[in-house]
């Protein structure tokens, strides 16, 4: 029987709070898709189905030398640090606070597996099956899901419960996906 783990991908406040800096990358995107109650649907039914939930952040030192500022992506540091772990701008979104116990990985690029213990903690617990929420679908999700296929796991991305800049983009990003995950929705991967 496959051991599934729910990741809950960016959800914090930079990216999905009206006050992040850096909400314009998809908050409209997500707001015109509830992302944020879908996630927090999947979240309680992964909580009660005993699945365990995963918070995967964004954040960089204090000294942000570990800023990868070379990238188009990322660009030059932002001098607020705004991205620093511990910060307001790396905390998960108020609606989707984690319980105590709940693992918090932080990351310092787009993929959650790119130098962080996420790998081993998948393993460890025994988990081959990843079920996939949280912004951007074509960036971090994607990522997420190339990575978790080349490392054997199952994944399901639950399209309702992600966003990105805008629809088309979100369109484009599920058909990539649909190569090496499996696109569902919240309602068929955590049933109520």
């Amino acid at each position: 029987m496959a051991r599934r783990a729910l990741l809950v991908l960016d959800l914090i406040n930079e990216l999905v709070h009206p006050d992040g800096q850096y909400s314009h990358v998809c908050l409209a995107h997500a707001t015109s898709r509830a992302t944020l109650a879908r996630a927090a649907v999947a979240i309680e039914r992964a909580r009660a189905a005993d699945v365990p939930v995963i918070f995967v952040v964004l954040a960089f030192s204090q000294h942000y030398e570990d800023w990868p500022s070379r990238s188009t992506l990322f660009g030059p540091a932002d001098p607020q640090h705004r991205f620093a772990a511990g910060s307001w701008g790396t905390q998960v979104h108020a609606l989707l606070t984690p319980e105590p116990g709940e693992d918090i990985v932080y990351k310092r690029r787009i993929s959650p597996f790119y130098a962080t213990p996420l790998d081993l903690l998948l393993r460890e617990r025994g988990i081959d099956t990843l079920l996939l929420a949280g912004v951007a679908t074509d960036l971090v999700v994607l990522s997420t899901a190339r990575d978790a296929h080349d490392r054997g796991f199952a994944v399901e991305v639950l399209e309702d419960a992600t966003a990105t800049e805008d629809q088309d983009l979100q369109e484009a990003a599920l058909t990539l996906l649909d190569r090496t995950a499996t696109v569902t929705c919240v309602d068929k991967a955590l049933p109520a």
